[in-house]
Parts: C-alpha cells; structure tokens; sequence
C-alpha cells in the first residue's frame, strides 16, 4: 500500500523560535504510527533549514525538508541564491519549483523551472513541480491547454521519463489562500489529464511520479481529499503554521 504524503509550505513566515516551538509539539504529539502512514514534508524558509534538520534528526519518527526555491546555477557569482548542493548538504530531500507566487513575484519563465528541474534532478533530489490555473483561465475554458503548458518545456526537452520519482502538485492559482477548493470532480478530471499526457508523451517507461493537490486545505476538507485514490498527497499552506491546526490534519489522514 502507498504511503500517503503531504507537504507543509510555509513561504514567508516563522522565526526561529516559532520554528523550534512547532517541532518540539509536533515531536511531543506524533508517534511512529504516524510515520507509518504518512510521509510528511516541511518547507521552512531557507534560512531555518539546517537548523530545522539538526532537530528532526533526534526524532524517533522521521520528517523530511523541502526547500521552498532554488537557482539554476550550482556555483559563482550569483549573490543572494542557493544552489541544490547547498540544500542537499543540510538535508532537504524536496523542492518546490514553478509556484505561482514565484512565476508571478519573479517573473519566472518555463525555460528557468527547466533549468532548476534538471539540476534538482542530477543531484537526486525530489523536485515538487507546481502548475495549475487562473480564475479567468479556469472560466474560458482553458484549464488543460495551461496545464499542458506548464509541462510541455520538460516534456519537450527530456521526455516524459525524466518525471520518474517526481511530485507534480495541481494548485489552482483561484484556490490558493482564498478558502475555495476545486471540487473533487474536477481535481480527479485534471490529475487524470496530467497523468495521461505524461505517461501518453513517448514510450518511455516511468515507474512512479505523484500527483499532489493544493490549494485551501485545511482541517474541514482535509478528510475527503485523502480519501481520494487519485490524490497522491496533499500541498499545505497557511493550515500547517499553527502546529495544533496541523498536528489535527495528520490525525485525521491517518485515521482514515
């Protein structure tokens, strides 16, 4: 049986205390049997990432890191970034790339998530690749043909088993933050897209890729979207800062 899986994005928020104070009560309240069911993920800002490491290493059940970004470039004179070598030194085993705030806020283009996917990829990391639509988009009609979009770049340039031990998260942009949720009908239709046009691309053989969805989950809808088989985990914004809130959420998927 599949482990279930989610994945905590913090984005721009915690400090070090805060930090230290959530994992101290998720440690006090999860158990191996958690751990058992569930893979859970955690993408602090950058700056807490070895600390957060240094802890989890002495829990008795295991919490994997995700790295919110990362550069293309693995060297040089490239003020402010981070490399994937700096990130796998201090223990991240995921990274989010092409979020929607990212190709928004900094102007990312398909060629740059490209460019990160491979460097992700040569250093044996898991790379989260996000993709999903506008309100308007989703309105005209246009959901899959952005979708295929989104994908076609890697498709295109490394063919569709360079997808193979890759996450693809489907967050719908007019879902995240607002408190609204694509209907399960229409996530099961868009994984179901995604999944075929991949595995449909060329006649490589895949052996796994995960399909997650994002986008307001939280301790009200968090129980139906783990049901669903063709949800293979779950992308955690806001709901997963407050550890009570979170905590609550990895009961309830693995009381399921």
């Amino acid at each position: 049986m599949k482990k279930k899986s989610i994945i905590a994005n913090w984005k721009l928020n915690g400090n070090k205390h805060s930090i230290i104070s959530f994992l101290s009560q998720l440690n006090r309240h999860l158990t191996v049997k958690e751990y058992n069911v569930l893979d859970i993920s955690i993408a602090f800002p950058i700056v807490y990432l070895d600390m957060a490491h240094q802890i989890i290493s002495d829990f008795d059940f295991k919490i994997s890191l995700c790295a919110q970004n990362v550069n293309y470039n693995t060297v040089g004179a490239f003020t402010g970034e981070i490399s994937v070598y700096m990130l796998k030194d201090i223990g991240v085993k995921h990274v989010i790339i092409g979020h929607s705030e990212t190709r928004k806020n900094h102007k990312e283009t398909e060629k740059n998530i490209l460019k990160k996917f491979i460097e992700i990829k040569k250093s044996n990391l898991i790379p989260i690749l996000c993709i999903g639509e506008t309100l308007k988009q989703k309105e005209s009609g246009k959901t899959e043909l952005i979708i295929k979009k989104q994908l076609s770049t890697i498709l295109n340039s490394l063919g569709n088993e360079s997808f193979d031990n890759t996450i693809i998260a489907y967050e719908p942009i007019w879902s995240i933050g607002t408190g609204k949720n694509a209907s399960t009908s229409e996530i099961k239709k868009i994984n179901n897209f995604i999944r075929n046009h991949i595995t449909s691309f060329n006649e490589s053989n895949i052996i796994d890729f995960l399909i997650f969805y994002g986008g307001s989950v939280n301790e009200k809808n968090v129980e139906y979207l783990s049901k669903k088989k063709y949800i293979d985990g779950l992308l955690i914004g806001s709901s997963s800062l407050n550890s009570d809130e979170f905590i609550n959420i990895i009961k309830i998927i693995t009381n399921n």
